[in-house]
Protein backbone atom coordinates (compact mmCIF):
# COMPACT_ATOMS: atom_id res chain seq x y z
CA UNK A 1 0.00 0.00 0.00
CA UNK A 2 1.15 3.53 -0.79
CA UNK A 3 0.71 6.43 1.61
CA UNK A 4 0.35 10.09 0.67
CA UNK A 5 3.29 12.45 0.79
CA UNK A 6 2.23 14.44 3.90
CA UNK A 7 1.81 11.32 6.00
CA UNK A 8 5.01 9.81 4.59
CA UNK A 9 7.00 12.92 5.51
CA UNK A 10 5.63 12.81 9.06
CA UNK A 11 6.68 9.18 9.45
CA UNK A 12 10.14 10.00 8.10
CA UNK A 13 10.59 11.89 11.36
CA UNK A 14 11.23 8.50 12.96
CA UNK A 15 14.19 7.93 10.65
CA UNK A 16 15.53 11.42 11.26
CA UNK A 17 15.28 10.85 15.02
CA UNK A 18 16.59 7.27 14.88
CA UNK A 19 19.88 8.07 16.62
CA UNK A 20 18.05 9.76 19.49
CA UNK A 21 15.45 7.00 19.85
CA UNK A 22 18.00 4.19 19.83
CA UNK A 23 20.21 6.08 22.29
CA UNK A 24 17.29 6.57 24.67
CA UNK A 25 16.37 2.88 24.38
CA UNK A 26 19.93 1.72 25.03
CA UNK A 27 20.40 4.11 27.94
CA UNK A 28 17.25 2.85 29.63
CA UNK A 29 18.34 -0.73 28.89
CA UNK A 30 21.55 0.12 30.73
CA UNK A 31 19.71 1.73 33.67
CA UNK A 32 17.47 -1.37 34.11
CA UNK A 33 15.41 0.19 36.90
CA UNK A 34 12.71 -1.77 38.71
CA UNK A 35 9.02 -0.90 38.90
CA UNK A 36 8.24 2.51 40.43
CA UNK A 37 11.98 3.16 40.84
CA UNK A 38 12.63 4.28 37.27
CA UNK A 39 13.81 7.73 38.29
CA UNK A 40 16.64 8.08 35.76
CA UNK A 41 14.60 6.53 32.95
CA UNK A 42 11.63 8.83 33.53
CA UNK A 43 13.93 11.85 33.85
CA UNK A 44 15.59 11.01 30.53
CA UNK A 45 12.26 10.84 28.71
CA UNK A 46 11.07 14.10 30.27
CA UNK A 47 14.30 15.89 29.40
CA UNK A 48 14.28 14.72 25.80
CA UNK A 49 10.57 15.47 25.25
CA UNK A 50 11.05 18.99 26.58
CA UNK A 51 13.91 19.45 24.12
CA UNK A 52 11.46 18.41 21.38
CA UNK A 53 9.05 21.15 22.40
CA UNK A 54 6.58 19.07 24.40
CA UNK A 55 4.98 20.39 27.57
CA UNK A 56 5.87 17.90 30.32
CA UNK A 57 3.93 17.24 33.52
CA UNK A 58 5.84 15.08 36.01
CA UNK A 59 4.48 12.94 38.83
CA UNK A 60 0.97 12.50 37.44
CA UNK A 61 -1.53 10.56 39.57
CA UNK A 62 0.85 11.02 42.50
CA UNK A 63 3.38 8.60 41.01
CA UNK A 64 6.90 10.01 41.08
CA UNK A 65 8.11 8.29 37.91
CA UNK A 66 4.95 8.85 35.83
CA UNK A 67 4.64 11.75 33.39
CA UNK A 68 2.65 13.22 30.52
CA UNK A 69 4.29 15.03 27.57
CA UNK A 70 1.83 16.98 25.41
CA UNK A 71 1.97 18.82 22.11
CA UNK A 72 -0.76 20.45 20.04
CA UNK A 73 -4.12 21.95 20.83
CA UNK A 74 -7.74 21.00 20.60
CA UNK A 75 -9.46 17.76 19.72
CA UNK A 76 -8.99 14.95 19.06
CA UNK A 77 -6.65 14.03 21.89
CA UNK A 78 -4.70 10.82 21.26
CA UNK A 79 -2.56 9.15 23.91
CA UNK A 80 0.54 7.09 23.15
CA UNK A 81 1.62 4.86 26.03
CA UNK A 82 5.20 4.09 27.12
CA UNK A 83 6.70 1.72 29.70
CA UNK A 84 10.30 1.54 30.95
CA UNK A 85 10.59 -0.73 34.02
CA UNK A 86 12.92 -3.73 34.21
CA UNK A 87 12.89 -7.05 36.09
CA UNK A 88 15.02 -8.31 38.94
CA UNK A 89 17.60 -11.06 38.51
CA UNK A 90 17.88 -10.66 34.72
CA UNK A 91 21.14 -8.79 34.34
CA UNK A 92 22.69 -9.83 31.05
CA UNK A 93 25.39 -8.76 28.62
CA UNK A 94 23.80 -7.40 25.45
CA UNK A 95 24.33 -9.20 22.17
CA UNK A 96 25.62 -12.34 23.88
CA UNK A 97 24.80 -15.93 22.95
CA UNK A 98 25.51 -17.09 26.48
CA UNK A 99 23.90 -16.36 29.82
CA UNK A 100 26.41 -13.83 31.12
CA UNK A 101 25.16 -11.42 33.80
CA UNK A 102 26.64 -7.93 33.74
CA UNK A 103 26.10 -7.90 37.50
CA UNK A 104 25.27 -10.99 39.56
CA UNK A 105 21.72 -10.66 40.82
CA UNK A 106 21.25 -7.42 38.90
CA UNK A 107 18.26 -6.26 36.91
CA UNK A 108 17.54 -6.45 33.20
CA UNK A 109 14.91 -5.51 30.63
CA UNK A 110 13.48 -9.00 30.26
CA UNK A 111 10.24 -7.70 28.74
CA UNK A 112 11.74 -5.13 26.39
CA UNK A 113 10.20 -2.08 28.03
CA UNK A 114 13.21 0.04 27.09
CA UNK A 115 12.30 -0.62 23.45
CA UNK A 116 8.62 -0.07 24.15
CA UNK A 117 9.17 3.36 25.64
CA UNK A 118 11.52 4.56 22.91
CA UNK A 119 9.24 3.30 20.14
CA UNK A 120 6.26 5.13 21.61
CA UNK A 121 8.40 8.24 21.94
CA UNK A 122 9.18 8.00 18.23
CA UNK A 123 5.50 7.76 17.38
CA UNK A 124 4.75 10.87 19.44
CA UNK A 125 7.50 12.83 17.65
CA UNK A 126 6.14 11.81 14.24
CA UNK A 127 2.59 12.85 15.16
CA UNK A 128 3.92 16.21 16.35
CA UNK A 129 5.63 16.63 12.97
CA UNK A 130 2.33 15.94 11.20
CA UNK A 131 0.41 18.44 13.34
CA UNK A 132 3.13 21.07 12.78
CA UNK A 133 3.20 20.56 9.02
CA UNK A 134 -0.57 20.64 8.54
CA UNK A 135 -1.68 23.02 11.26
CA UNK A 136 -4.43 20.55 12.06
CA UNK A 137 -6.41 20.58 15.27
CA UNK A 138 -5.37 17.81 17.61
CA UNK A 139 -3.21 16.94 20.58
CA UNK A 140 -0.76 14.10 21.08
CA UNK A 141 -0.04 13.05 24.66
CA UNK A 142 2.92 10.78 25.36
CA UNK A 143 2.46 8.98 28.67
CA UNK A 144 5.23 7.61 30.84
CA UNK A 145 3.66 4.62 32.59
CA UNK A 146 5.99 3.11 35.22
CA UNK A 147 5.61 -0.10 37.14
CA UNK A 148 3.92 -2.36 34.58
CA UNK A 149 5.75 -5.34 36.09
CA UNK A 150 4.57 -4.68 39.62
CA UNK A 151 3.00 -1.30 40.13
CA UNK A 152 0.09 -1.01 37.67
CA UNK A 153 0.50 2.73 37.25
CA UNK A 154 -2.04 2.84 34.41
CA UNK A 155 -4.67 1.46 36.80
CA UNK A 156 -3.86 4.12 39.41
CA UNK A 157 -4.13 6.69 36.63
CA UNK A 158 -7.48 5.17 35.64
CA UNK A 159 -8.73 5.49 39.21
CA UNK A 160 -7.74 9.17 39.14
CA UNK A 161 -9.43 9.84 35.78
CA UNK A 162 -6.28 10.42 33.74
CA UNK A 163 -7.53 8.57 30.64
CA UNK A 164 -11.11 9.77 30.47
CA UNK A 165 -10.45 12.82 28.25
CA UNK A 166 -8.64 10.83 25.55
CA UNK A 167 -10.39 10.11 22.26
CA UNK A 168 -8.19 7.02 21.84
CA UNK A 169 -4.89 5.53 22.98
CA UNK A 170 -2.27 3.56 21.07
CA UNK A 171 0.57 1.38 22.34
CA UNK A 172 2.70 -1.61 21.43
CA UNK A 173 4.87 -4.33 22.90
CA UNK A 174 8.00 -5.96 21.54
CA UNK A 175 7.81 -9.69 20.94
CA UNK A 176 8.72 -12.38 18.43
CA UNK A 177 6.08 -11.57 15.82
CA UNK A 178 4.64 -8.65 13.87
CA UNK A 179 0.91 -8.44 14.36
CA UNK A 180 -2.04 -6.40 15.54
CA UNK A 181 -3.13 -7.34 19.05
CA UNK A 182 -6.70 -8.40 19.72
CA UNK A 183 -8.72 -10.15 22.42
CA UNK A 184 -8.94 -9.85 26.16
CA UNK A 185 -6.57 -10.62 29.04
CA UNK A 186 -6.81 -11.46 32.70
CA UNK A 187 -7.44 -8.88 35.37
CA UNK A 188 -5.18 -9.17 38.39
CA UNK A 189 -5.05 -8.01 42.02
CA UNK A 190 -1.94 -8.36 44.22
CA UNK A 191 -2.02 -8.10 48.01
CA UNK A 192 0.48 -8.90 50.74
CA UNK A 193 -0.72 -10.44 54.00
CA UNK A 194 1.58 -10.13 57.00
CA UNK A 195 0.56 -12.20 60.01
CA UNK A 196 1.61 -11.12 63.51
CA UNK A 197 1.83 -13.60 66.38
CA UNK A 198 3.68 -14.09 69.66
CA UNK A 199 7.20 -15.54 69.84
CA UNK A 200 7.89 -18.29 72.36
CA UNK A 201 10.18 -21.26 73.00
CA UNK A 202 8.64 -23.98 70.88
CA UNK A 203 9.48 -26.72 73.41
CA UNK A 204 9.46 -25.02 76.83
CA UNK A 205 6.46 -22.71 76.35
CA UNK A 206 4.52 -23.62 73.20
CA UNK A 207 1.23 -22.63 74.86
CA UNK A 208 2.42 -19.04 75.14
CA UNK A 209 3.26 -18.76 71.44
CA UNK A 210 0.96 -17.78 68.59
CA UNK A 211 2.48 -18.75 65.25
CA UNK A 212 2.28 -16.25 62.42
CA UNK A 213 3.56 -18.97 60.10
CA UNK A 214 0.60 -21.15 61.09
CA UNK A 215 -1.62 -18.27 60.04
CA UNK A 216 0.04 -18.11 56.63
CA UNK A 217 -0.15 -21.87 56.15
CA UNK A 218 -3.80 -22.09 57.15
CA UNK A 219 -4.63 -19.21 54.82
CA UNK A 220 -2.93 -21.11 52.00
CA UNK A 221 -4.92 -24.25 52.82
CA UNK A 222 -8.13 -22.28 52.86
CA UNK A 223 -7.41 -20.84 49.43
CA UNK A 224 -6.65 -24.34 48.13
CA UNK A 225 -10.22 -25.35 49.04
CA UNK A 226 -11.51 -22.14 47.44
CA UNK A 227 -10.12 -23.20 44.06
CA UNK A 228 -12.97 -25.72 43.59
CA UNK A 229 -15.53 -22.97 43.98
CA UNK A 230 -14.37 -20.17 41.71
CA UNK A 231 -14.88 -19.43 38.02
CA UNK A 232 -13.13 -21.52 35.40
CA UNK A 233 -11.02 -18.57 34.23
CA UNK A 234 -10.06 -17.48 37.74
CA UNK A 235 -6.56 -18.06 39.05
CA UNK A 236 -5.01 -17.55 42.49
CA UNK A 237 -1.22 -17.63 42.96
CA UNK A 238 0.85 -17.11 46.08
CA UNK A 239 4.41 -16.87 47.34
CA UNK A 240 5.56 -17.00 50.97
CA UNK A 241 7.84 -13.98 51.17
CA UNK A 242 8.72 -14.33 54.89
CA UNK A 243 8.51 -17.71 56.63
CA UNK A 244 9.38 -16.23 60.02
CA UNK A 245 13.01 -17.25 60.29
CA UNK A 246 15.15 -20.39 60.17
CA UNK A 247 14.94 -21.60 63.78
CA UNK A 248 12.35 -24.37 64.17
CA UNK A 249 12.45 -24.15 67.98
CA UNK A 250 11.04 -20.62 67.88
CA UNK A 251 7.35 -19.91 67.40
CA UNK A 252 7.41 -17.46 64.50
CA UNK A 253 5.88 -14.12 65.44
CA UNK A 254 5.85 -12.69 61.91
CA UNK A 255 5.29 -14.26 58.49
CA UNK A 256 4.12 -12.91 55.13
CA UNK A 257 2.49 -14.24 51.98
CA UNK A 258 1.94 -12.43 48.68
CA UNK A 259 -1.25 -13.27 46.79
CA UNK A 260 -2.26 -12.65 43.20
CA UNK A 261 -5.93 -13.03 42.25
CA UNK A 262 -6.79 -13.18 38.56
CA UNK A 263 -9.96 -13.40 36.50
CA UNK A 264 -10.95 -12.68 32.91
CA UNK A 265 -13.28 -9.95 34.22
CA UNK A 266 -12.12 -7.36 36.73
CA UNK A 267 -15.48 -7.28 38.52
CA UNK A 268 -15.16 -11.02 39.20
CA UNK A 269 -11.59 -10.57 40.45
CA UNK A 270 -12.72 -7.91 42.90
CA UNK A 271 -15.36 -10.28 44.31
CA UNK A 272 -12.90 -13.18 44.48
CA UNK A 273 -10.43 -10.93 46.32
CA UNK A 274 -13.05 -10.38 49.03
CA UNK A 275 -13.29 -14.17 49.55
CA UNK A 276 -9.49 -14.43 49.87
CA UNK A 277 -9.62 -11.65 52.48
CA UNK A 278 -12.24 -13.64 54.42
CA UNK A 279 -9.96 -16.68 54.41
CA UNK A 280 -7.13 -14.55 55.86
CA UNK A 281 -9.44 -13.39 58.64
CA UNK A 282 -10.42 -16.99 59.35
CA UNK A 283 -6.77 -18.11 59.47
CA UNK A 284 -6.00 -15.36 61.97
CA UNK A 285 -8.94 -16.39 64.17
CA UNK A 286 -7.87 -20.04 64.12
CA UNK A 287 -4.31 -19.23 65.15
CA UNK A 288 -4.89 -16.40 67.59
CA UNK A 289 -2.89 -14.05 65.41
CA UNK A 290 -3.62 -10.82 63.59
CA UNK A 291 -2.70 -9.72 60.12
CA UNK A 292 -2.19 -6.57 58.11
CA UNK A 293 -3.01 -6.41 54.42
CA UNK A 294 -1.01 -4.26 52.03
CA UNK A 295 -2.53 -3.61 48.63
CA UNK A 296 0.21 -3.93 46.00
CA UNK A 297 -1.53 -3.40 42.67
CA UNK A 298 -4.56 -4.26 40.60
CA UNK A 299 -5.42 -4.08 36.95
CA UNK A 300 -8.34 -4.81 34.67
CA UNK A 301 -8.93 -7.08 31.71
CA UNK A 302 -8.37 -5.68 28.21
CA UNK A 303 -11.28 -4.51 26.04
CA UNK A 304 -10.39 -4.96 22.35
CA UNK A 305 -11.36 -2.37 19.75
CA UNK A 306 -11.53 -3.82 16.25
CA UNK A 307 -11.93 -0.40 14.62
CA UNK A 308 -8.52 0.70 15.91
CA UNK A 309 -7.05 -2.72 15.14
CA UNK A 310 -8.00 -2.35 11.47
CA UNK A 311 -6.42 1.11 11.33
CA UNK A 312 -3.21 -0.28 12.83
CA UNK A 313 -3.19 -3.24 10.43
CA UNK A 314 -3.61 -0.94 7.42
CA UNK A 315 -0.61 1.05 8.61
CA UNK A 316 1.43 -2.09 9.27
CA UNK A 317 0.79 -3.00 5.64
CA UNK A 318 1.85 0.46 4.50
CA UNK A 319 4.99 0.66 6.65
CA UNK A 320 6.00 -2.99 6.35
CA UNK A 321 8.03 -5.07 8.80
CA UNK A 322 11.72 -4.76 9.69
CA UNK A 323 14.19 -6.44 7.36
CA UNK A 324 17.34 -8.01 8.74
CA UNK A 325 20.88 -8.51 7.52
CA UNK A 326 22.57 -11.86 7.22
CA UNK A 327 24.58 -11.11 10.35
CA UNK A 328 21.44 -10.30 12.33
CA UNK A 329 19.71 -13.46 11.14
CA UNK A 330 22.75 -15.56 12.04
CA UNK A 331 22.69 -14.10 15.56
CA UNK A 332 18.96 -14.81 15.87
CA UNK A 333 19.38 -18.39 14.65
CA UNK A 334 22.21 -19.00 17.11
CA UNK A 335 20.28 -17.47 20.01
CA UNK A 336 17.28 -19.65 19.18
CA UNK A 337 19.42 -22.71 19.92
CA UNK A 338 19.86 -21.61 23.55
CA UNK A 339 16.25 -22.28 24.61
CA UNK A 340 13.70 -25.07 24.07
CA UNK A 341 11.92 -24.46 20.81
CA UNK A 342 8.32 -23.37 21.09
CA UNK A 343 5.60 -21.85 19.00
CA UNK A 344 5.45 -18.17 18.18
CA UNK A 345 3.57 -15.96 20.62
CA UNK A 346 1.17 -14.89 17.86
CA UNK A 347 -2.31 -14.34 19.27
CA UNK A 348 -3.89 -15.08 15.90
CA UNK A 349 -2.03 -18.39 15.52
CA UNK A 350 -3.00 -19.48 19.04
CA UNK A 351 -6.72 -18.91 18.46
CA UNK A 352 -7.29 -19.68 14.79
CA UNK A 353 -6.21 -22.97 13.13
CA UNK A 354 -6.28 -21.21 9.76
CA UNK A 355 -3.98 -18.46 10.99
CA UNK A 356 -1.71 -21.05 12.61
CA UNK A 357 -1.28 -22.73 9.21
CA UNK A 358 -0.59 -19.38 7.54
CA UNK A 359 1.98 -18.42 10.17
CA UNK A 360 3.72 -21.79 9.86
CA UNK A 361 3.91 -21.33 6.08
CA UNK A 362 5.32 -17.82 6.47
CA UNK A 363 7.91 -19.12 8.96
CA UNK A 364 9.01 -21.82 6.53
CA UNK A 365 9.29 -19.22 3.79
CA UNK A 366 11.35 -16.93 6.06
CA UNK A 367 13.74 -19.76 6.81
CA UNK A 368 15.18 -18.11 9.90
CA UNK A 369 14.36 -17.67 13.59
CA UNK A 370 13.27 -14.05 13.02
CA UNK A 371 9.63 -13.80 11.98
CA UNK A 372 10.16 -11.25 9.21
CA UNK A 373 6.52 -11.13 8.12
CA UNK A 374 3.21 -9.57 9.12
CA UNK A 375 0.68 -11.99 10.58
CA UNK A 376 -2.60 -11.80 8.61
CA UNK A 377 -5.28 -9.74 10.31
CA UNK A 378 -7.41 -11.60 12.87
CA UNK A 379 -10.38 -10.17 14.75
CA UNK A 380 -11.94 -13.33 16.16
CA UNK A 381 -12.29 -14.29 19.82
CA UNK A 382 -9.02 -14.38 21.73
CA UNK A 383 -7.90 -14.56 25.32
CA UNK A 384 -4.43 -14.25 26.80
CA UNK A 385 -3.99 -15.50 30.40
CA UNK A 386 -1.42 -12.85 31.31
CA UNK A 387 -2.26 -9.42 32.68
CA UNK A 388 -1.45 -5.85 31.69
CA UNK A 389 -2.54 -2.50 33.06
CA UNK A 390 -3.28 -1.40 29.49
CA UNK A 391 -6.60 -3.08 30.31
CA UNK A 392 -7.57 -0.25 32.66
CA UNK A 393 -6.95 2.29 29.91
CA UNK A 394 -9.15 0.26 27.54
CA UNK A 395 -12.11 0.56 29.93
CA UNK A 396 -11.96 4.37 29.76
CA UNK A 397 -11.04 5.05 26.12
CA UNK A 398 -10.64 2.97 22.93
CA UNK A 399 -7.20 1.33 22.80
CA UNK A 400 -5.29 -0.26 19.93
CA UNK A 401 -2.06 -2.26 20.22
CA UNK A 402 0.52 -4.00 18.06
CA UNK A 403 3.40 -6.42 18.52
CA UNK A 404 6.68 -6.01 16.64
CA UNK A 405 9.37 -8.70 16.34
CA UNK A 406 12.42 -7.68 18.39
CA UNK A 407 13.83 -11.14 19.14
CA UNK A 408 13.75 -14.65 17.64
CA UNK A 409 10.70 -16.87 17.45
CA UNK A 410 9.78 -18.64 20.67
CA UNK A 411 12.10 -16.70 22.99
CA UNK A 412 10.63 -17.08 26.49
CA UNK A 413 9.39 -13.84 27.97
CA UNK A 414 11.27 -12.51 31.01
CA UNK A 415 14.42 -14.36 29.98
CA UNK A 416 18.09 -13.48 29.58
CA UNK A 417 17.69 -13.95 25.83
CA UNK A 418 15.23 -11.05 25.71
CA UNK A 419 17.71 -8.87 27.63
CA UNK A 420 20.51 -9.92 25.29
CA UNK A 421 18.54 -8.65 22.30
CA UNK A 422 17.45 -5.45 24.01
CA UNK A 423 20.30 -3.16 22.92
CA UNK A 424 21.04 -4.75 19.55
CA UNK A 425 20.03 -3.74 16.05
CA UNK A 426 17.15 -6.23 16.28
CA UNK A 427 15.64 -4.08 19.02
CA UNK A 428 16.41 -0.82 17.23
CA UNK A 429 14.71 -1.91 14.02
CA UNK A 430 11.64 -3.11 15.90
CA UNK A 431 11.16 0.11 17.85
CA UNK A 432 11.60 2.29 14.75
CA UNK A 433 9.10 0.26 12.74
CA UNK A 434 6.60 0.16 15.59
CA UNK A 435 6.91 3.93 15.94
CA UNK A 436 5.98 4.41 12.29
CA UNK A 437 3.01 2.04 12.44
CA UNK A 438 1.59 3.74 15.55
CA UNK A 439 2.22 7.23 14.20
CA UNK A 440 0.57 6.35 10.91
CA UNK A 441 -2.50 5.08 12.73
CA UNK A 442 -2.72 8.27 14.81
CA UNK A 443 -2.44 10.40 11.66
CA UNK A 444 -5.38 8.48 10.16
CA UNK A 445 -7.41 9.06 13.32
CA UNK A 446 -6.62 12.77 13.28
CA UNK A 447 -7.65 13.02 9.64
CA UNK A 448 -10.86 11.02 9.73
CA UNK A 449 -13.38 11.85 12.48
CA UNK A 450 -15.53 8.93 11.36
CA UNK A 451 -12.83 6.46 12.39
CA UNK A 452 -12.82 7.82 15.91
CA UNK A 453 -16.61 7.90 15.98
CA UNK A 454 -16.77 4.21 15.02
CA UNK A 455 -14.09 3.35 17.57
CA UNK A 456 -16.01 5.23 20.26
CA UNK A 457 -19.29 3.54 19.32
CA UNK A 458 -17.68 0.10 19.54
CA UNK A 459 -16.05 1.07 22.84
CA UNK A 460 -19.37 2.22 24.33
CA UNK A 461 -21.01 -1.08 23.44
CA UNK A 462 -18.16 -3.19 24.84
CA UNK A 463 -17.91 -1.28 28.13
CA UNK A 464 -21.59 -0.72 28.88
CA UNK A 465 -21.32 -2.80 32.07
CA UNK A 466 -19.06 -0.06 33.45
CA UNK A 467 -15.50 0.01 34.71
CA UNK A 468 -14.86 -1.63 38.08
CA UNK A 469 -11.58 -0.18 39.31
CA UNK A 470 -9.45 -2.73 41.20
CA UNK A 471 -7.56 0.04 43.02
CA UNK A 472 -8.99 1.03 46.43
CA UNK A 473 -9.58 4.75 46.90
CA UNK A 474 -6.93 5.02 49.62
CA UNK A 475 -4.28 2.81 47.97
CA UNK A 476 -0.92 4.18 46.90
CA UNK A 477 1.53 2.52 44.49
CA UNK A 478 3.55 -0.01 46.48
CA UNK A 479 6.27 -2.55 45.75
CA UNK A 480 5.88 -5.97 47.36
CA UNK A 481 8.49 -6.81 49.99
Amino acid sequence: MEMDIVKKQALETVDRQAELLCRVSDTIWDYAELSLRENRSAALFCEEMEKQGFSVERGIAGIETAFRASWGQGKPVIGILAEYDALSGLSQVGGSLEHTPRQEGGCGHGCGHNILGAGSMGAALAVKAYLEATGSSGTVEFYGCPGEEGGASKAFMARDGVWSHLDAAITWHPGDVNEVVTGSSNSCIQSQYTFHGVAAHAAAAPDRGRSALDGVELMNIGVQFLREHMGSRCRVHYAITDAGGVSPNVVQNKASVLYMVRSNKVAEAVELQKRVDDIARGAALMTGTTFTKTFIDGLADTVPNHTLEKVLYKNFQEVGVPTHTGEELAFADALAKTYPQGATSSIAAHHSPDHARQVEALQREAGHAMNDFLVPYYDGPAFEPGSTDVGDVSWLTPVGQIHAAAWPCGVPGHSWQVVSCGNTSLAHKALLQAAKVMAGAVVDLLRDPQLLARARQEFAQATQSGYVCPIPADAVPTIAE
